[in-house]
């Protein structure tokens, strides 16, 4: 695995753990190319696995990343990536379950531009509950974006609060982007 584009284009990430599925870099590049311009922003990356796609938006000039993962091997993986590449100062992270880390974040008053919603194929069921926690917390800014990646054999529900702006299969592989219209 490596990062595809930006400022740390072409360095190597640490493998997964066993059993994470990571983002393969195909479609890392066609998440990215789909979002434009990252400057400033403030990401959150759930169920991080790797890290890699909040490691992208910083190589693509995101101000700050937060990364949750409830596995201690993944937090591990996220936090030997951040500090190889030298963007450790950058990010944040947390290893949580996702809703407990969601209301932590709101309690702490943080706002984010960008989330990355990555679940376990197994537990795609919960990608919903996640976004009715984002939008119920309000911790996403005003037209902030969502990347919800999942099995293309199931489809993500609507959630009131967030509009489906596009959806593309790569492979077996589906994602969503949808966008806060009225957070």
């Amino acid at each position: 695995m490596r990062v595809v584009a930006g400022s740390l284009r072409g360095r190597s990430l640490a493998a997964p753990p066993p059993g994470v599925r990571p983002t393969s870099d195909r479609v890392r590049e066609s998440i990215f190319a789909r979002l434009g311009g990252l400057d400033g922003l403030e990401v959150l990356d759930l169920f991080a696995g790797t890290g890699a796609l909040g490691i992208e938006a910083l190589s693509r000039g995101a101000k700050t990343l937060v990364a949750v993962d409830r596995s201690h091997q993944s937090v591990a993986v996220i936090e030997r990536n951040l500090e190889q590449l030298g963007v450790a100062s950058l990010a944040k992270v947390l290893r949580a379950e996702v809703g407990r880390a969601i209301r932590r974040l709101a309690a702490e008053g943080k706002a984010f531009d960008l989330v990355f919603l990555d679940p376990p194929y197994a537990d795609l069921n919960e990608a919903s509950e996640v976004l009715e926690s984002l939008l119920t917390c309000d911790i996403l800014r005003e037209g902030a974006m969502v990347v919800v990646e999942g099995p293309k054999r199931h489809s993500l529900p609507s959630v009131p609060g967030l509009a489906l702006d596009k959806m593309r299969h790569y492979g077996d592989t589906a994602v969503y982007w949808l966008y806060a219209n009225s957070v």
